[in-house]
């Protein structure tokens, strides 16, 4: 894993939620699939996040 990974899968979620949240705060309702859908989408981001290396079982 590089360094820089972690800090861009971040920033990507970060982005998501970015955009998603001017159009969910100007709306009384927000249907749960839309919910579900953002939710969805940082689950991706951040489970497509490559894990660090431990040392100690080395």
């Amino acid at each position: 894993m590089t360094e820089t990974a972690a800090p861009e899968i971040i920033s990507e979620a970060l982005a998501v939620i970015d955009q998603a949240l001017p159009t969910m705060q100007s709306r009384a309702l927000v249907s749960t699939d839309e919910v579900a859908d953002l939710l969805l989408d940082l689950r991706l981001l951040l489970a497509t996040a490559p894990e660090p290396v431990s040392s100690a079982g080395l």
